[in-house]
């Protein structure tokens, strides 16, 4: 998957998350950009390819010894004994090793006569024997409360379920990638039973092989998590070694559009890194898978606040870097690989979760292949930040040395924070007494016009004059006026 990095932040078109042979499902860096079918039809491919190359191989080898041995029979009078015993040694050494060849590339090898594996069942398995742990007890328990609802399809599928984890102790000597391919046969064939055979609808056929998935997986985590014959602990250690070398990226450089100095949206940031290092702490692959999209949706959540609207897609690949930076999960490389190997593949292929692992593959891949133009900066700051020589946080850096705890730098932040706090403050306060100092001015100034008016337009006060009688009231202060009128009776 091509990966590009622009000015406006890291982009990757959604197509090409998609399988590369074009079926539509989410495809995956680890099966090379296909999807778990279409890896599988091509796995089986090379694979048929490889081992007929190498039969041809195994029989010219073989041929070649034989001839070699022939010709140092018949020259053996003018060799010494030393050297003949040398020829011998080798001869049968490399007979030996093309009949290895032949056993390991041979149907029977894999499959096994069924008389070898009842002689092989006689035997007490070792995981029979061995006292399982709590959480064993109480998957195995789970598994089987919940295939007593299904009746006699629930019995099928108990002893189908039992067959392969005797089959699968017998394989432990197998590699991890012919395991898995037993596993993901195994998925597939009980899938197709229960749609063929048990006429199961499609959504109780993925709690089935959820619940299915849970119990065997449970029981071979520690022999099929992180093995010894692959080199997942040297990639674990390798990217480990890489975030760590990373630890000076900011989210500036990748564009990332989440503020954290909001709380919530450091709350969120929080939880993501919780949820991404708690994954390793999984057993099942689903459960792995769980908490990759809570991680996600954290991250579409602290990117919503921030920008108060909904993330996309551009947005979140940028916050998944960067929080798998910062949080630098154990064994990442180890859970990718389990997941990709162990998990149900129609979860993989479609869905959120595909969606969210396939993102994170993604971003495995961008850490992996990080450079100076990945993050907008020229080759010669970018040598000298992966040296160490500088930093592009040259505040922090001031205040607190690299190996000081994350306390020391929280508290050293706030103390910067109260700095600013203070800052302001002061701001503030000139302010406010220049605004006091306005509005005193203001009221003298309005005083003083007052005043002049007052002086430049005195006021007279005059005493009140004196009120009118009332017309029909007694008048006692004149009696000088004419009595009233009084009316007077006409004879007509």
């Amino acid at each position: 998957m091509s990966l590009k990095s622009e000015r406006r932040g890291i982009h990757v078109d959604q197509s090409e998350l998609l399988c590369k042979k074009g079926c539509g499902y989410y495809g995956n860096p680890a099966w090379q950009g296909f999807c778990s079918k279409c890896w599988r039809e091509e796995y089986h491919k090379a694979r048929q390819k490889q081992i007929q190359e190498d039969w041809e191989l195994a029989e010219r080898l073989q041929r070649e010894e034989e001839e070699a041995f022939a010709s140092s029979q018949s020259n053996q009078g003018a060799q010494s004994l030393t050297f003949s015993k040398f020829e011998e040694k080798k001869t049968n050494e490399k007979t030996r090793k093309v009949t290895t060849v032949k056993k390991f590339f041979s149907a029977s090898s894999r499959v096994g006569s069924k008389k070898a594996e009842i002689q092989e069942a006689k035997a007490p398995s070792p995981s029979i024997n061995r006292q399982t742990s709590i959480e064993t007890d109480r998957v195995s328990k789970e598994f089987i409360e919940f295939l007593k609802t299904f009746h006699k399809t629930g019995q099928e599928i108990y002893k189908q379920t039992k067959l392969f984890m005797e089959g699968m102790h017998y394989k432990r000597d197998l590699s991890i990638e012919e395991q898995s391919e037993c596993t993901q046969d195994f998925y597939q064939s009980v899938a197709e039973r229960m749609q063929t055979r048990g006429k199961v609808p499609p959504e109780r056929v993925e709690k089935i092989m959820d619940q299915i998935e849970k119990y065997i997986m449970t029981r071979l985590y520690k022999y099929v998590f992180c093995p010894e014959t692959t080199d997942d602990e040297k990639k674990d250690l390798a990217i480990q070694k890489r975030i760590r070398a990373l630890h000076w990226v900011t989210p500036q450089m990748l564009c990332v559009p989440v503020n954290e100095e909001i709380p919530e949206v450091s709350d969120m940031v929080v939880k993501a890194i919780t949820d991404i290092i708690e994954m390793d702490s999984k057993r099942v692959p689903r459960d792995k898978l769980a908490c990759i999209t809570k991680c996600s949706k954290h991250i579409f959540n602290a990117i919503k606040i921030t920008k108060n609207e909904p993330a996309s897609a551009d947005d979140f690949l940028p916050t998944l870097i960067y929080i798998v930076l910062k949080g630098n999960p154990p064994r990442l490389q180890s859970n990718i690989q389990y997941i990709t190997r162990f998990c149900n593949p129609s979860r993989l292929m479609t869905g959120e979760d595909g969606y969210y692992f396939t993102n994170l593959c993604c971003a495995v891949a961008f850490i992996e292949k990080l450079d100076a133009q990945s993050l907008n900066l020229s080759q010669e700051d970018f040598d000298r930040y992966m040296s160490g020589q500088t930093s592009p946080r040259k505040q922090e850096s001031e205040n607190w040395s690299p190996d000081a705890c994350l306390g020391v730098k929280q508290m050293y932040k706030n103390l910067d924070l109260l700095s600013q706090l203070n800052e302001r403050q002061e701001r503030v306060m000139n302010e406010a007494k220049k605004l006091e100092k306005d509005l005193i001015d203001w009221t003298d100034g309005i005083a003083r016009e007052v005043q002049d008016i007052v002086e430049k337009y005195p006021l007279e006060i005059k005493p009140p004059s004196q009120p009118l009688a009332a017309i029909d009231s007694e008048n006692v202060e004149n009696d000088k006026l004419p009595p009233p009128l009084q009316p007077q009776v006409y004879a007509g």
